[in-house]
């Protein structure tokens, strides 16, 4: 890089540090102000927001990684997760905004009463806000300090730091965002999060069109990758049509098990399934839950269809460039430093950048949501005024910085303990759904499987050589898995299985060994929430409603009760269930057809486009069962000022 590079760069910072303070006075009023903007947030807002949150910096090398060992079909580790998505649009956007939560972990003691269900509530806040979130800032940073070094930005201006140094500038940067986060709220951090997020894809596609033109286009590439590494490689799904037949690709590195496991499994037993912390926080942000649902759509838009292409391209320009690079990751910022020239490096420097603060402005923020709203006000004062949540919000998202930072410089044990953390992931995923749907699920079932998933993760963990062994821990592990064999699995997709199957024997057990919430609680929800299904029949009755029935029986056969009367859109789970599936067409159809044309598969191409335009006509033919625009919830808590 050279001057005129980190120009730009210092341009590009200076900007974002003026729109943070700018809107520093718009999340000063309140606990909601600064957590939730007020409940405020436009849909385009909101939803690019969510989009950014998930390009950290170190997503394109991520995939570069994935396409560069596995081919394109590798993407399904992230693409299955597209299901969870669509299902947040249509069954859990309105239910978080119709909640009026500021944090996922609030809605606990609002769906269950009693101690248990305080308990659980300080318990998630703070796993979510410390192990979670500060190692998921402390692996961000470490990304940074890849990059930093591939890029050898220190270099160019005539410097050689040890990687320690580097890290400590990346802090310096955290620290910058520090600033505008704490100071703004959750208001500075959309307002930064959409101009990066546009940066940070005007750099994906520079970085992927540069790469093109350097390689004599799209034929070029499509033809030297056929040649080097073979058609599996640009496959989109893992399976292969020859002469042979069908048959399952190879190259992908996804078994049959482990594929199945993504598409029909993992996306509900993740601890994600009805929509994760950062997404809940905007659409509890949202104006009302039909911005909720905009939102949600323009992010799986952003994130699915408009995102995916630019980072394939330039993984796969860096196959054909580096075809020999050991790290494929570092495929990314190698052709950034090779094919930019200056101006364009310098913008795409900055894109990066952008990437890296818009997820550790959620991170912080996100946060010290947990500790200020869901620990602070609830535990330590909970007659605190606006001022002091907000100057303890402020205090909060100091902490987290400084924890995150502190984990940033344990490498190999932030490595280990992510792997670990995320093991929590896996068992409460059902429960979390069933929660909002049957009256049945109480404190100690969700419980349960937090601790069960938890427990079940760590017990599966595949040990490389157990005979090689020398931590006691790991030892005694291998000795477990050999006595117990249904623990002993290397592959990913039977390992989720049997941690869904073992977590949910569990927490079923727990259910129904301990009693249901109170009826004053349930009742309390549901009148809140007003969730569709049968489930909540007993508490429809009470209060005067006509129960939901699933099965109807018509001239004595029965039949799926669609347009049941007295029963509203907004609980109609049979309606979400038909919007979902065609939206799932819709979204993966327009995917799959932008990447069949530009890869130069026609037959894929016009499927993809067949199936989004199938699932578009049926999408829009359900529209005119949709629900009429509904009052803004949570307003009230927000004051006269606004």
């Amino acid at each position: 890089m050279i001057w005129i590079d980190w120009l730009i760069v210092l341009a590009y910072l200076l900007l974002t540090l003026w729109l943070g303070l700018y809107l520093s006075r718009r999340a000063s009023g309140s606990l909601v102000d600064f957590f939730v903007s007020g409940r405020s947030l436009p849909w385009w807002l909101a939803g690019t927001s969510m989009a950014a949150t998930t390009f950290s910096i170190d997503t394109p090398l991520y995939i570069a990684g994935v396409v560069g060992t596995r081919g394109i079909a590798g993407n399904w580790e992230w693409w299955s997760f597209g299901i969870a998505h669509v299902v947040m649009i249509y069954v859990f956007s309105r239910l978080w905004r119709r909640s009026e939560i500021v944090t996922d972990a609030e809605l606990t003691e609002l769906r269950y009463g009693g101690s248990m269900g305080a308990w659980l509530r300080g318990i998630k806040a703070f796993l979510f806000a410390v192990p979670i979130n500060c190692i998921g800032i402390g692996y961000a940073m470490l990304a940074m300090v890849k990059v930093i070094t591939a890029l050898q930005l220190w270099e160019s201006l005539g410097f050689e730091p040890g990687d320690d140094a580097k890290l400590w500038s990346v802090i310096g940067v955290s620290i910058f965002v520090l600033v505008y986060a704490g100071f703004s709220g959750l208001w500075g951090v959309v307002a930064t999060d959409f101009f990066q997020f546009f940066l940070a894809l005007f750099g994906a596609i520079v970085v992927a069109g540069a790469a093109l033109i350097k390689i004599g286009g799209m034929g070029s590439l499509v033809e030297q990758i056929n040649t080097q590494f073979g058609p599996d490689t640009l496959a989109l799904v893992p399976l292969q049509w020859g002469d042979g037949g069908i048959r399952w690709s190879e190259t992908a590195g996804i078994s049959v098990n482990t594929f199945l496991a993504y598409i029909g499994l993992q996306w509900w037993a993740f601890r994600r399934s009805d929509g994760g912390g950062e997404f809940i926080q905007r659409l509890a942000a949202s104006k009302d839950e039909a911005e909720a649902e905009k939102a949600a759509w323009f992010f799986n838009i952003l994130h699915y269809v408009v995102r995916t292409w630019p980072w394939v391209v330039v993984a796969l320009v860096a196959l054909v460039v580096y075809p020999n690079l050991e790290d494929r990751e570092l495929g990314y910022p190698m052709l950034m430093s090779d094919f930019l020239p200056p101006v364009l490096l310098g913008l795409v420097v900055a894109s990066l950048i952008a990437a890296f603060m818009s997820t550790v402005s959620t991170l912080i923020n996100w946060g010290a949501s947990y500790l200020t709203n869901d620990l602070y006000a609830r535990f330590i004062n909970r007659d605190a005024a606006d001022a002091e949540l907000v100057l303890a919000g402020r205090s909060a998202s100091v902490l987290v910085t400084v924890l995150g930072a502190t984990a940033a410089f344990f490498a190999q044990d932030v490595t280990t303990i992510f792997r670990l953390v995320i093991a929590i992931g896996t068992g409460p995923g059902l429960v979390l759904i069933l929660r909002w749907f049957w009256w049945r699920i109480n404190a100690a079932a969700e419980l349960a499987s937090m601790v069960a998933g938890f427990i079940i993760g760590l017990l599966t963990m595949p040990i490389a050589d157990p005979a090689t062994a020398q931590n006691p821990l790991v030892i005694g592990l291998a000795a477990l898995q050999s006595r117990v064999t249904i623990l002993q699995t290397t592959d990913f997709g039977q390992r989720l299985l049997v941690i869904a199957s073992i977590t949910t024997v569990i927490w079923v057990a727990a259910m129904y060994l301990t009693s249901p919430e109170s009826p004053e609680t349930l009742a309390r929800f549901y009148q809140k929430v007003h969730p569709g299904g049968p489930g909540w029949n007993r508490q429809r009755i009470a209060v005067g409603e006509q129960p939901i029935r699933l099965i109807t029986f018509a001239g004595g056969w029965p039949q799926l009760g669609f347009d049941q009367p007295g029963i509203s859109p907004e609980q109609d789970l049979l309606l979400q269930g038909q919007q979902v599936i065609a939206a799932i067409g819709l979204l993966f159809g327009t995917m799959f057809a932008i990447g069949g044309f530009l890869l130069l598969q026609p037959l894929v191409g016009w499927l993809g486009l067949i199936i989004a335009v199938l699932g578009g006509v049926w999408l829009r033919r359900l529209q005119r069962a949709r629900i009429a625009p509904m009052p803004r919830p949570g307003l009230e808590d927000v004051g006269d000022g606004l």
